[in-house]
């Protein structure tokens, strides 16, 4: 399963926000995968996730694949929202 987000936070996706999409991801047993500018990183490492120099304004597709797919999604649509970190599209 894929989804789109475009980030909308003023920083991009610099060291809080990462933390926090990592923190909220880890417990889950799927695997989740952050691409930007065709650079697929594991969204379960915050090193991968901020190498990635993801800016304000760019899309980026988070896909998951495991038992868990929906509540993944679920949680990285609430913190994106929450923390306005991003958006679906």
């Amino acid at each position: 399963m894929k989804k789109i987000y475009k980030i909308t936070t003023p920083e991009g996706i610099h060291a809080r926000p990462a933390a926090l999409l990592v923190t909220a991801v880890t417990p889950f047993e799927s695997d989740i995968t952050l691409t930007f500018q065709e650079k697929a990183v594991n969204l379960k490492s915050i090193m991968g996730v901020m190498s990635l120099g993801v800016k304000p304004g760019s899309v980026v597709e988070i896909s998951a694949d495991g038992p868990d797919v929906e509540k993944v999604f679920q949680t990285i649509t609430d913190i994106m929202v929450s923390k306005e970190i991003g958006e679906m599209l």
